[in-house]
């Protein structure tokens, strides 16, 4: 025979609520240990004691009956306020499935979008400061977040700017060393920079040639002086890193050009830009085809400099680049960083033109200095990329309706992805010109050595 059921598993506490009702009704049955449950019999059981826990820890604790209307009276609530709208609210419904709002808002938060880019770097403001952050640091991460200030160059250029200024009003505490407390003090700064936006390559090799420097500093020499001798070593690595590299570049370049060349380039380089206004200005003709793409839309700032100098130029779409290869002489395009294994990562649809170009023979000549080198091997643009501004931030052309009403927006079921960069293999690749000379893909790795040291 069997014994007739204990007093407390009849009886039910008054603050019963219906995910606790279901879990009680089901511990009238005798219960099983885990080892007779089957696998799914677990699983059940599982998501009973999350739902209840999620009813219990939305609703709180509920009076039952009258008591309940009275009590929700007090506090001004609706009397007939049900144990299901709070399940709705809370997230998982009495039989363990998550409810129809509860799937919005997780979709809406972090569910949403493709999980598989999840790891591409978002346009996002600087968060809080942690640490103290030099103001013309916080005004540069808001800068680099807005894309108001956008290329390797530039950006470079700006940081290591900005850093001169956190070096002149940096005041060396007691009983410390410059050269080893600015270091410390530079950390925060540079965090704060890469939450607005990832750190370059050439941010990354210009950092860690400064912070080499300020190692290396006199610790006998004034702290006036050694910061004046920083400032001056900065001045120095802006001069030749970048400056005179792209002016012997553009000399190098502009030899490939002959008159009546038909030049195509992509999106927006200021070497390229330099190349063709140095090569129109030594007096050789040649037209330009500008190939642009969304959301960015850099190639309108190089078609505007370009058309008033003078340059024939067309401007057309990425799409449209099938249709005029073929009457193309050169390609030339910038660079975002160079690998050791020859690819170049650029601006996303650099590889879509260079093999375009190869298909149909063209060379194809990437312009770029060697402080881009980056000594690591990069075989794809999934593993580290960034996401361009939604919309057409940099359009100006005239609009019969609001910019707003024509710009794709995100929607619940609807993902906007604009990967920033792609890669571009070294077998698309003619050659590459840098300061050092004219390269082959496949000889890049040997930049380190054509600059007299073991690495960058």
């Amino acid at each position: 025979m069997t014994a007739p059921p204990s007093k407390s598993t009849i009886k039910l506490a008054p603050a019963q609520s219906h995910g606790e009702a279901s879990s009680s009704q089901a511990q009238n049955q005798p219960p099983k240990s885990q080892k007779q449950m089957t696998k799914a019999e677990r699983r059940e059981q599982q998501e009973r004691q999350r739902a209840a826990k999620a009813a219990t820890k939305v609703a709180g604790p509920q009076l039952s009956g009258p008591n309940q209307n009275a009590a929700q009276a007090k506090k001004g609530a609706p009397p007939a306020a049900s144990t299901s709208a709070s399940v709705k609210k809370g997230g998982k419904g009495p039989d363990g499935k998550l409810t129809k709002e509860t799937k919005e808002t997780t979709s809406d938060d972090s569910a949403r979008g493709l999980r598989i880019f999840s790891h591409f770097g978002l346009q996002k403001p600087p968060g809080p400061s942690k640490g103290d952050i030099h103001p013309a640091i916080i005004r540069l991460g808001l800068q680099f977040s807005e894309f108001k200030i956008a290329g390797a160059n530039a950006r470079c250029i700006a940081t290591l700017t900005a850093f001169k200024t956190v070096i002149q009003d940096y005041v060396t505490p007691p009983n410390n060393t410059l050269s080893r407390h600015l270091l410390t003090h530079l950390s925060p700064q540079i965090t704060h920079l890469v939450s607005a936006r990832p750190m370059s390559v050439t941010m990354g090799n210009a950092i860690r040639e400064l912070k080499l420097e300020i190692s290396g500093s006199d610790i006998d020499l004034p702290e006036q002086d050694a910061k004046n001798l920083l400032c001056q070593k900065i001045d120095d690595y802006i001069s030749e890193r970048i400056i005179i590299a792209d002016q012997v570049i553009q000399e190098t370049a502009g030899t490939k050009i002959k008159d009546g060349d038909v030049i195509l380039t992509y999106a927006r380089s200021s070497v390229v830009e330099q190349v063709l206004v140095g090569a129109w200005d030594d007096g050789k003709q040649f037209s330009v085809l500008v190939v642009d793409s969304r959301p960015m839309l850099e190639g309108k700032k190089l078609l505007s400099v370009l058309s008033a100098m003078g340059i024939p130029c067309t401007y057309l779409l990425l799409p449209s680049i099938g249709s005029v290869i073929t009457e193309v002489s050169t390609v030339l395009v910038g660079a975002h960083s160079l690998h050791s294994n020859g690819a170049v990562f650029s601006r996303a649809g650099t590889a879509l033109v260079a093999m375009m170009a190869k298909q149909h023979s063209v060379p194809v000549v990437v312009c770029c200095e060697t402080y881009k080198f980056a000594e690591t091997i990069q075989l794809d643009s999934f593993t580290k990329n960034e996401l361009a501004p939604a919309g057409d931030i940099f359009s100006s052309f005239p609009l019969t309706r609001s910019k707003d009403t024509l710009t794709l927006n995100k929607q619940p079921n609807l993902e906007i992805l604009n990967p920033l960069y792609d890669l571009t293999p070294p077998s698309s690749i003619t050659a590459v010109v840098t300061e050092v000379g004219v390269i082959p893909p496949n000889s890049i790795s040997s930049i380190p050595l054509a600059l007299g040291r073991a690495t960058l």
